[in-house]
């Protein structure tokens, strides 16, 4: 809204000219976000708190767990809102509010939010439950994943294109299946960083440098002269997403603040399933969802170690891993908790220079 509000007042003051640099607006959106995730954090914990909103530790579920992970009991829990909501007024203050992209990033992460907060809400209201029903999460993220996946095929010029990394001008169309790819990539990336979310500031930490990346591509592939000389796909319009995506970050810096070890309170699925459908969904519209394998790289060895360990023990009958996901096998084998943590950060920046790397291995 500020775009729209301070850059026509260029003609009378020439500093108001800053507000047409997508750069600009980007650093603002990053401080913004940061400043209101600090700035609320403090009153949310306190209502959580009032409410007994708290996070709660199932001996029976994670017996082996439960002593690493019991004086985590009663940690106020749905942080989420307040990344969701710092990340929603930032890039709406900030961000060109009309442009396609933008308003298909912010549906997505409030649609996500709202099936995050439903299964949170479920968790804490029924002492036995274990939140939604699998069928019903991943209906509420199949929704979302198909809307995005049928506008970008017949509301944009990509037509159900992909660009395959690494390889120079190789473009792939699915053609009527970009539908369905585009809600899997959705639902991967969204559950994804909810399984990463297990440790205080293990997955926001990772999703703060996952956005990091994502915005400098999607300034590349929104800029025609950076898109053209690097080779990458060129999406019109897409250059605001770097705005969205510092919002990401300047919220995800603000809510650490409050996560980082010991936490103060936890994101829940609030968060977890927002945050990764909304780098999922930017990963779509900038036509970079592949190298969502290298850039959210921790997030996808999570997610293996689950699979791997599920298929493991039902046709070995054996486990690889002590518990998965694999930041609770490091647990087991006596880790300290803050180790792993700042260990996986490490791995997820060294995914995310590789992955920037590919922009120009082409």
């Amino acid at each position: 809204m500020l775009y729209y509000w301070l850059y026509p007042l260029r003609d009378f003051f020439y500093g108001f000219n800053v507000f047409r640099y997508i750069t600009f607006r980007a650093a603002g959106a990053a401080v913004t976000a940061f400043l209101i995730s600090i700035l609320l954090a403090p009153w949310i914990i306190r209502q959580l708190d009032r409410f007994k909103i708290g996070e709660t530790i199932r001996r029976r579920h994670v017996p082996t767990l439960y002593p690493l992970h019991a004086n985590k009991e009663g940690t106020p829990t749905m942080g989420g809102i307040l990344i969701v909501t710092a990340i929603v007024i930032s890039t709406l203050l900030w961000a060109d509010v009309f442009n396609k992209y933008i308003l298909l990033v912010l549906a997505s992460i409030i649609w996500l939010g709202i099936v995050g907060f439903i299964d949170d809400y479920i968790k804490l209201t029924s002492e036995r439950s274990r939140g939604l029903r699998v069928i019903t999460k991943l209906a509420g993220q199949t929704i979302l994943g198909l809307l995005v996946g049928i506008y970008l095929l017949y509301g944009s010029g990509a037509k159900g294109i992909i660009e395959i990394p690494f390889l120079k001008n190789l473009l792939i169309n699915l053609g009527y299946f970009y539908i369905f790819y585009a809600a899997l990539v959705i639902i991967a990336s969204s559950n994804a960083v909810n399984i990463t979310d297990g440790l205080d500031g293990l997955a926001i930490g990772c999703v703060i440098i996952a956005a990091l990346t994502y915005s400098i591509m999607s300034y590349v592939a929104g800029n025609v002269n950076f898109s053209g000389y690097l080779r990458v796909f060129y999406v019109p319009g897409s250059g605001e997403l770097t705005i969205f995506c510092a919002a990401i970050a300047g919220a995800g810096l603000g809510f650490l603040w409050f996560n980082s070890y010991p936490a103060s309170i936890f994101m829940g699925d609030t968060g977890a399933l927002a945050l990764g459908g909304a780098i999922g969904a930017v990963a779509i519209l900038i036509k970079k969802e592949l190298l969502l394998v290298v850039v959210g790289g921790v997030f996808v060895i999570e997610a293996l170690s689950v699979i791997l360990q599920v298929a493991s023990f039902k046709i070995r009958g054996k486990r690889i891993f002590k518990m998965a996901p694999l930041h609770h096998h490091f647990q087991l084998n006596g880790w300290p908790e803050s180790k792993i943590i700042i260990r996986f950060w490490i791995i997820a920046g060294i995914f995310a220079i590789l992955s920037l790397a590919t922009l120009k291995l082409r």
